[in-house]
């Protein structure tokens, strides 16, 4: 289970999406040692006959996210009466999944997928990161510019698109949570009933961001 990120970055005004055939280009330390990670995985298969695949997926939100990843940091930072924080200039684009989806995608790899073959996985969910903040300020009742811009992240990729067309095609995947706003009013709910769960690790969380200038 890897990520797209393996493929580096695409142009915001580019057409085109992630394929499985795409050369590998990561641009950070964490995207090339999942890059490697693939490979190792493709070599002990081929050389060694292991029975694996690789699925590479976009980014996901849902319960039980960590309060440092994108949705679930301004969720709780607003639960919080914090401001929240958009780094860059907010045009950076993402692939949304549902978790949910993900999981039963990565359970159709799991069951019915054919050894050896790499699969990516999303829903057609583009949305940048100014888009998605906004969403979730207009869900939460709040105005849409009540956060604040903080500084950029090291190596920030532009965009990421996945086209999952082999998963459909092949194993007839289909992903369920289409509608970003209804899923994202579930997640705000699940924060907002779940304060226990993410309150004991979000003032350390924050304390890092801040040392990060974000």
């Amino acid at each position: 289970i890897s990520t797209d990120e393996v493929y580096g970055d695409l142009a915001l005004d580019d057409p085109e999406r992630f394929v499985e055939e795409r050369a590998y280009r990561p641009s950070s330390p964490y995207s090339s040692s999942k890059a490697s990670s693939d490979l190792l995985v493709r070599a002990w298969h081929r050389t060694y006959g292991v029975r694996a695949t690789i699925s590479n997926c976009s980014n996901n939100y849902g319960p039980y996210q960590h309060v440092e990843k994108f949705i679930p940091r301004q969720i709780t930072n607003i639960l919080d009466g914090v401001r929240p924080k958009l780094y860059g200039d907010g045009r950076n684009v993402r692939d949304w999944i549902h978790t949910q989806d993900h999981s039963s995608a990565v359970w159709t790899i799991l069951t019915r997928g054919r050894l050896g073959q790499t699969y990516l996985i999303g829903a057609d969910g583009e949305r940048d990161n100014i888009t998605v903040l906004r969403d979730i300020l207009r869900v939460m009742g709040k105005p849409e510019d009540d956060f604040d811009w903080v500084r950029d992240r090291p190596g920030h990729d532009r965009r990421y698109a996945i086209d999952s067309s082999k998963l459909r095609r092949e194993l007839g995947w289909q992903p369920e949570h289409t509608d970003f706003e209804s899923g994202l009013r579930q997640v705000v709910g699940w924060y907002t009933t779940h304060r226990s769960w993410w309150e004991p690790v979000k003032a350390a969380t924050e304390a890092r961001y801040k040392a990060q200038g974000q």
